[in-house]
């Protein structure tokens, strides 16, 4: 990963090195500033912190459209297809009466069992093939770069509006934690030691930050790694109830207390592929929707979730960055407000 100084503008690079080059014309030297003008940077190092936010915000807003499309269209050229095939009907026709036979001594019921083989199959057949491409983790990682890209270039701005010394504002920038993760110490950072890193993954409190931002999701409903395919988790016990009214029930019903070979020959028989191809439309139908309401409902958290979303990144150094400022001047008249 390249430095995000190297996506920093020069004049910060300088000032956080705590040198100045030498350019024409020059500027003038810069001067002690008083704790009024010390008041106003902070608030302008906050609004510019809410403005790299929001464009991390967008960032991530577009790439998550572009997960999404990429989910569905695997999902309507691949799993629903499978899913609704007369051989896959008649091999979850024979799993679920397999199910029933062995319900009990502490197995799960069969619909969660059921549930557990989609998800698995939906995960194999969409959820894992697009995140080769694309997928909300790296979203969220990507999206916490660019908010320091973003806020980095605004502090060169910042620096040359008020000509603030190099040297004492490197020192304010030290002391905001922007990670806090500690102990031990080296799960910490300051703006500061991020912004002049040559590389993030290289950085102990960085690598923390991400695995704190893991942990969380696997927390979150819907969150963990194996939960991104919790489109098909949610549709699971539906999809499972729709085998009874197509010939499973019957079949179930003939094989449980018989033996094995009667059990793979009713289930093998199952309905017929006449009957099949009529209900087939229906079942497109109804299996495109289901899983099109858990997709949006996925994406939703996905964005909107705070600690574990595509923004989470984002929302934690931001708000490390704010609550810092904020709280420097808690003894002090307050002239920071952050818009709504």
């Amino acid at each position: 990963m390249k430095s995000i100084l190297a996506m920093v503008p020069l004049c910060l690079l300088l000032a956080l090195a705590g040198c100045a080059g030498k350019r024409p014309p020059a500027p003038p030297p810069p001067q002690n500033l008083p704790p009024t003008v010390w008041q106003r940077i902070d608030q302008d190092i906050i609004e510019a912190s809410v403005a790299a936010a929001g464009s991390a915000n967008d960032y991530a807003r577009r790439s998550m459209r572009v997960w999404k499309e990429q989910v569905q269209q695997r999902t309507e050229n691949d799993f629903i297809p499978w899913f609704t095939g007369y051989w896959t009907q008649q091999w979850l026709t024979l799993k679920v009466a397999w199910y029933k036979m062995h319900n009990g001594n502490g197995q799960e019921p069969a619909e969660k069992r059921l549930g557990l083989y989609l998800q698995e199959q939906y995960r194999e057949r969409v959820i894992d093939p697009v995140a080769e491409q694309i997928n909300p983790e790296g979203i969220r990682d990507r999206a916490s770069e660019l908010y320091l890209q973003l806020l980095g270039q605004q502090l060169a701005t910042i620096i040359q509006r008020y000509n603030a010394p190099p040297e004492q504002f490197s020192q304010r920038l030290n002391r905001i934690p922007i990670i806090a993760l500690g102990p031990p110490d080296a799960r910490n950072a300051s703006l500061y030691q991020l912004l002049r890193a040559k590389s993030l993954d290289q950085q102990l409190a960085w690598q923390s930050l991400r695995q704190h931002l893991h942990q969380q999701a696997a927390k979150a409903p819907g969150q963990t790694e194996a939960g991104l395919s919790s489109v098909a988790t949610q549709a699971s016990e539906k999809l499972g109830a729709t085998l009874a009214p197509r010939g499973a029930a019957s079949a179930i019903a003939a094989a449980v207390g018989k033996a094995a070979g009667a059990l793979i020959s009713v289930a093998a028989t199952g309905y017929g592929i006449i009957t099949h191809d009529r209900e087939q439309p229906q079942m497109v139908e109804q299996l495109r929707v289901i899983l099109n309401v858990a997709l949006n409902q996925e994406w939703q958290e996905l964005m909107e979730n705070r600690q574990s979303g595509a923004m989470a990144g984002v929302y934690y150094l931001s708000g490390q960055v704010e609550d810092s400022l904020l709280g420097s001047r808690s003894q002090e008249p307050l002239l920071i407000r952050l818009p709504p």
